[in-house]
């Protein structure tokens, strides 16, 4: 399978390595106009770099005939334009979180991705975290009887540098509700196998970046925050985000809390824990297993492996052997509860999905 990848900044990189451990993948073409993450990107192919065809954006690689796939990691508010000639083309696509910064323009790649011959799948690689995995199944296989409740946690470090720290501002990334929480709120459609009928978020820029100006503009992008959601069938569901908190034990931390049970994950612990209902004061019953991960597939990147078994279900699902997994759709219902989320958060009130056209 010939892959093509635009956007060869840190998480191009990290689905190079990826796909070098992918068995039949093999990357023929790169573009991005900047010569440094280009520069990177050889840097990270090494030897498998020599024959690999250069380019400066999406519609050369596109007309160049020399990819069957691509993978798109270019910065979030490009996704439009470079996904445009991909389409035209008719390849099979894989395009990374969050969809586009805006509903219009995910909309319109949901359109457009039903009219082409090719796949398309939104890389939300959480899903694929193998412990994250298991808990997925475990509730949805009956493990806490019927979810009512559900809560995720994720503290962690800021956001990195990027080229031309485009991540500091909304415009650019749709915001953090939607460029970093995307990834949750995915998770939570998954999970709950509902749909969002209101969102509530309130957060704000507390800590990160107060002091940085970028062309005398200061960014805007939320830190932290705590976002409640109403799910359709009754679950109630909680995000629970510090961007300042780089020092937790766990990054992420997912609760599941049924009429039978409890489930908790933790990554990178990898621990899945039990907790079933017993009654006042009587012993508990907790049961804890660790989910083992793929060396090779942790050493290939900063996703807990996941980036590496979500490659090996898109090209499946390019050779015919499996469904794609997580549609435009999929995307556009995470950028959608996102853009939900930002516009509670800045107005200081409760956003009905109704409003937005869900």
């Amino acid at each position: 399978m010939r892959y093509g990848l635009v956007g060869t900044g840190m998480m191009g990189v990290e689905h190079l390595a990826n796909l070098a451990i992918t068995p039949g993948a093999v990357v023929t073409a790169i573009a991005d106009p900047v010569t440094g993450s280009i520069d990177r990107a050889r840097a990270a192919l090494g030897e498998r770099a020599a024959p690999v065809a250069v380019f400066a954006d999406a519609a050369d690689l596109a007309a160049s005939g020399l990819v069957d796939a691509v993978i798109v990691a270019s910065p979030n508010h490009t996704h439009r334009a470079v996904l445009g000639p991909l389409f035209d083309a008719g390849l099979h696509i894989l395009c990374e979180k969050p969809l586009a910064t805006t509903i219009d323009d995910a909309r319109w790649i949901v359109d457009r991705a039903a009219a082409s011959p090719g796949i398309f799948w939104t890389a939300m690689e959480y899903r694929y975290m193998p412990p994250a995995a298991r808990f997925i199944a475990q509730v949805h296989d009956g493990s806490i009887g019927t979810l009512r409740m559900l809560s995720i946690r994720e503290h962690r470090f800021p956001f990195l540098e990027k080229v031309g720290d485009w991540n500091r501002f909304a415009r650019n990334t749709g915001g953090t509700m939607v460029e970093k929480c995307c990834h949750f709120f995915d998770l939570m459609r998954l999970i709950t196998r509902s749909e969002p009928v209101r969102v509530h978020c309130s957060g704000a820029m507390d800590v990160n970046h107060v002091d940085e100006t970028y062309d005398g503009a200061r960014p805007d992008i939320i830190d932290n925050s705590y976002t409640t959601i109403d799910f359709a069938n009754g679950v109630r569901a909680m995000l629970d985000l510090s961007m300042f908190a780089d020092g937790a034990e766990n990054q992420e931390e997912i609760t599941a809390v049924g009429d039978a049970a409890r489930l908790d994950v933790l990554i990178p612990e990898g621990a899945i824990v039990r907790s079933p209902r017993v009654g006042f004061r009587q012993p508990k019953q907790v049961t804890r297993e660790v989910i083992e991960v793929d060396p090779a597939a942790l050493d290939a990147g900063s996703h807990h492996g996941s980036t590496f078994y979500e490659h090996q279900r898109f090209i499946a699902a390019v050779r015919g052997e499996g469904a794609v997994e997580v549609t435009a759709h999929d995307g556009l219902m995470a950028v959608a509860i996102g853009t939900a989320a930002e516009i509670s958060a800045r107005e200081h009130r409760v956003v009905e999905m109704a409003e937005l056209g869900f």
